[in-house]
């Protein structure tokens, strides 16, 4: 796959896996990245401009806002993320995915592997999941209008977020 959009021109990767297959053992997503779109996410606008590098069926029925984020595209209609220059200052961009987990989340779906940085991103995602400790620990069970950002930064980690 080559890539060229807005944040990354001329970068080439293969495929190693089947799309959707032979994740690590530690790692279980719970949500697809064409569930986490279609679901809302990143205020709509992740990944608008780089559409033609994952399946268009990804995309058909995905809540997007190219123009600008827009909090009604999150399923829980609130703002659910830093910008890109606090991500890069807190160290959460790794290796060649400049828009960071997501993408990261994406390309090793589609079949990409490379051990370093799928090992970090992993490791990463296995710490997220003490969020959902705490919606289980103070929120009535599907009461999902308890700790909504908590919630959507879930689903935005493919955590189903809906318990």
């Amino acid at each position: 796959m080559k890539v060229f959009d807005k944040m990354q021109q001329g970068y080439t990767y293969e495929y190693s896996a089947p799309e959707g297959k032979h994740f690590a053992l530690d790692f279980k997503p719970e949500l697809t990245p064409k569930e986490m779109l279609e679901l809302g996410v990143f205020e709509g606008h992740y990944l608008t401009d780089c559409q033609e590098e994952f399946p268009f069926s990804w995309f058909e029925n995905a809540k997007l806002s190219s123009d600008c984020p827009c909090d009604d595209c999150n399923f829980f209609k609130i703002k659910s993320r830093m910008s890109l220059q606090e991500w890069q200052k807190r160290g959460w961009i790794i290796g060649p995915d400049p828009r960071g987990w997501f993408q990261w989340y994406c390309r090793y779906y589609m079949g990409r592997r490379i051990d370093e940085i799928d090992k970090i991103q992993i490791k990463r995602w296995k710490a997220f999941k003490r969020h959902k400790a705490q919606i289980d620990k103070n929120c009535a069970l599907y009461s999902l209008d308890c700790r909504t950002k908590q919630r959507q930064a879930l689903l935005q980690w493919a955590y189903n977020p809906f318990f």
